[in-house]
């Protein structure tokens, strides 16, 4: 990635880290959230890349799914940005479900809706953003969770062009499977700023 916004791929040591960092963040969120729901939670991430803002909003818009909802937590340090947790809306109802229990009547459980996804968020950024944080030796700010919901050009809604660091994430949690997405929102000097940090991390470790 260049300073004229010209993109340029992952390159496979970069993935490769960023998929490491990412097991270990997915991994403490899946333990704090076992807490929350009194049961096994599996969190996994398929796929990692880096997209400009429009096309994250793309892909994450289809026909099946163009209604979404998603927590977000702005962060701040040697880089910046917002994070993400997006869903498709009509997965909200199921994941709340799979956190308050199947038993609960589902017009209380619509009342919690904001309330758990809320809770989700705010426990999967977390480790996620603090994860980031630990293994590149650098402190980031967050700020308190705010839910929304739209479509993907109102979920990355920005004044100008920026890049998503995009992770597809599956979950499972009481025999229920869910997919989302956690995206990392970033202008071009955070990138960079980023990809400077994770080639010092790789580094580190090449030196062992």
């Amino acid at each position: 990635m260049t300073s004229n916004n010209t993109f340029v791929p992952l390159s496979d040591v970069e993935r490769d880290a960023l998929a490491e960092i990412a097991n270990v963040a997915m991994g403490r969120a899946a333990t704090s959230l076992r807490l929350l729901v009194h049961n096994e939670v599996i969190l996994t991430v398929p796929s990692i890349e880096i997209l400009l803002d429009r096309d994250a909003a793309t892909v994450i818009t289809r026909s099946d799914q163009s209604l979404l909802i998603a927590v977000h937590e702005d962060f701040r340090g040697l880089f910046s940005g917002r994070a993400l947790l997006i869903f498709p809306e009509k997965n909200s109802l199921e994941l709340v479900r799979a956190i308050v229990g199947r038993d609960m009547p589902l017009d209380e459980v619509a009342e919690l809706e904001i309330e758990a996804i809320q809770e989700t968020g705010n426990i999967v950024l977390n480790s996620w953003i603090s994860t980031l944080a630990n293994l590149l030796k650098h402190n980031l700010m967050m700020s308190v969770p705010q839910v929304i919901r739209g479509d993907g050009s109102v979920i990355f809604q920005t004044t100008e062009e920026k890049f998503v660091l995009f992770l597809h994430i599956n979950f499972a949690i009481r025999e229920t499977r869910i997919s989302g997405y956690l995206a990392l929102l970033m202008d071009l000097p955070s990138m960079e700023a980023l990809r400077a940090l994770i080639a010092d991390f790789v580094a580190s470790f090449e030196k062992k």
